[in-house]
């Protein structure tokens, strides 16, 4: 059965960091493509971040501005995003999802999805 598992959000004051987790299945993680998307209340979902599995390649958001980091652990199977400078505006749910068609932050170019994760930032 395909799984992708997120962990690591939570409650932090702006300014703050956080790093979240998405630890994927073995068989669906090579040679496919990992995105991180976010929807805040009454909003859109949108793309944060991605990144190529089986290399460096990695793609962000504009509105990201440095402030995120993707990454991944090969051999964990598990994608990271690190979070710095968190604003208000950054307070959503973070869902980690995989598919193969590129780095685009699009949703319908994702197949598999996790249950997300929140991240709420106090003033």
């Amino acid at each position: 059965q395909v799984q992708l598992v997120e962990s690591g959000g939570g409650s932090v004051q702006a300014g703050g960091s956080l790093r979240l987790s998405c630890a994927a299945s073995a068989y669906i993680y090579t040679n496919n493509y990992v995105a991180w998307l976010r929807q805040r209340p009454g909003k859109e979902r949108e793309g944060v971040a991605s990144i190529f599995t089986d290399g460096v390649d990695t793609f962000y958001a504009d509105f990201v501005k440095g402030r995120f980091t993707i990454s991944q652990d090969y051999a964990k199977m598990t994608v990271y995003l690190q979070n710095y400078s968190l604003k208000t505006d950054d307070t959503a749910m973070y869902y980690c999802a995989l598919g193969n068609q590129g780095l685009a932050l699009r949703e319908d170019r994702y197949i598999h999805w996790g249950q997300g994760t929140q991240i709420t930032v106090s003033s």
